[in-house]
């Protein structure tokens, strides 16, 4: 890996993530975020990698395309930037099995939800409906299996019984903002690592729900 880890943020709307992982990219994270991909190009994101001077790029589904056939100019258009970390920040598009191979080990994805719990969507509300005590967001390098690769870190939120989906949402997001650039500085840092489907910190395998402070 480079001196400086190069890290490509895939997005398709706010890109909230993008801006705390670009916030989170100071002088002491050997890590920098050279490109942003959306496949949206209204993502408000992309105006967010613009003020910080950072080049973006749009690959757009064509109607009738295939997955496969769509993935295959995604590829094409991550290589262009040549990133060591890969980072998925609510890029709403499920990826192909044979393209998320292809980085095994180099893309990492938020999920809202305390994985393994509530893969897929509408989390909050699902977590609303069954009543749960806590909710959150899982930080998991990206594996074929949707949501279901190695967490790497985990934050904890309550849930009350007053709280609305936007409450709830606003509550994890918040926790998502600090989460996320912490788990790019560890892979910056070299730290981070997936080997035989777990996530080792440190040289040591992290249990299943991730790293967990004493």
């Amino acid at each position: 890996m480079s001196q400086s880890c190069r890290v490509l943020v895939l997005i398709s709307g706010n890109g909230s993530n993008l801006q705390a992982i670009i916030d989170g990219c100071d002088d002491n994270v050997q890590a920098e975020v050279i490109g942003v991909i959306s496949n949206k190009p209204d993502a408000y994101g992309l105006v967010r990698a613009h003020q910080n001077e950072i080049d973006t790029s749009c690959v757009i589904a064509h109607k009738g395309e295939t997955r496969a056939d769509y993935d295959e100019r995604l590829f094409s258009a991550i290589e262009k930037y040549q990133p060591d970390l890969i980072v998925l920040a609510g890029f709403m598009r499920i990826l192909s099995d044979d393209f998320v191979m292809r980085f095994e080990g180099k893309m990492i994805n938020i999920h809202p939800s305390l994985l393994p719990k509530y893969t897929g969507l509408n989390t909050h509300q699902r977590a609303i409906d069954a009543k749960d005590n806590e909710h959150g967001a899982s930080v998991h390098f990206v594996t074929p299996e949707l949501d279901s690769g190695p967490v790497i870190l985990q934050a904890k939120v309550p849930v009350y019984e007053e709280d609305s989906v936007e409450v709830l949402a606003d509550r994890v997001h918040e926790q998502e903002h600090a989460i996320y650039p912490l788990v790019v500085k560890w892979f910056s840092q070299q730290r981070l690592k997936m080997v035989s489907d777990k996530a080792w910190l440190d040289e040591k395998p992290l249990p299943v729900n991730g790293y967990a402070a004493d």
